[in-house]
């Protein structure tokens, strides 16, 4: 998929870190190749896995694969924090903990919800966590694009001391802990009944609900609304115009 000047491949049906993790060697050796013939103009390669993944497995194909590791360097592993949500999800969750270790940068993000002594609170912890990783911030999903590109501050001998086994364990659990659903629908949705129904949601589940978000076609709007959440946060944004519909 083509977005302006840049390429966006997406990997469906597993997950990134051992189902379809081929599937990101393969693909990475593709765009390079392509780079090489001219085909295509490259500058970086941005990898965006789901809030959940362990960015272990991710970064170590930069290492384990030789062809890999000679045309590609590992800038940075970027993480987003809630300050609302994060020091909980710190306590429950592996990942978590993995993703903020593992960061070069860990973005703050949602501060304006807590007060100053949680945002300090949750800022020590994240350092005692990750003494050399400097924390930044974004606001409204908007950070300094020096926080994100050529940060060029992925140490592996850093990383060896988190997890010493990094070059040679390959191995990749997965738990019931978390889980996830799709929900897809072709028709014009009802904005009264998607309220409704994110409104039950919420009741029900918001303690427990991680994250949710997708682009709604929602009837008597012209463009997209993209709605996201975190618990029981939840908004939208006006999107983009839907393109005709040119199917059968």
């Amino acid at each position: 998929m083509q977005e302006g000047n840049e390429q966006i491949v997406e990997m469906n049906n597993g997950c990134i870190c051992c189902t379809v993790r081929g599937d990101l060697v393969r693909i990475l050796g593709e765009l390079a190749a392509k780079r090489e013939a001219g085909a295509l103009q490259l500058n970086r390669v941005v990898i965006e896995t789901t809030g959940l993944a362990d960015p272990a497995p991710v970064a170590q194909t930069f290492f384990v694969d030789e062809a890999i590791g000679q045309t590609y360097l590992l800038d940075a592993v970027v993480t987003m924090v809630d300050a609302r949500h994060g020091p909980t999800k710190l306590d429950e969750h592996h990942e978590a903990q993995e993703q903020v270790g593992f960061a070069d940068r860990p973005l703050l993000t949602k501060t304006d919800p807590v007060d100053a002594s949680a945002e300090q609170a949750l800022r020590a912890r994240l350092t005692r966590m990750n003494l050399r990783a400097p924390i930044a911030e974004a606001r409204h999903g908007v950070a300094a694009i020096h926080d994100m590109l050529d940060i060029r501050g992925f140490n592996l001998d850093a990383i060896l001391e988190i997890e010493p086994a990094f070059l040679t364990d390959m191995t990749h659990e997965h738990d019931d802990d978390v889980t996830s659903f799709v929900f897809r629908e072709s028709r014009l949705l009802d904005l009264d009944r998607v309220e409704d129904f994110l409104s039950g949601i919420v009741q029900v589940y918001g303690p427990n609900l991680m994250r949710c978000k997708g682009v709604l076609n929602i009837q008597g709007v012209i463009g997209r609304v993209i709605f996201q959440g975190v618990h029981m946060l939840m908004g939208s944004d006006e999107g983009t115009a839907w393109k005709p519909w040119r199917g059968a």
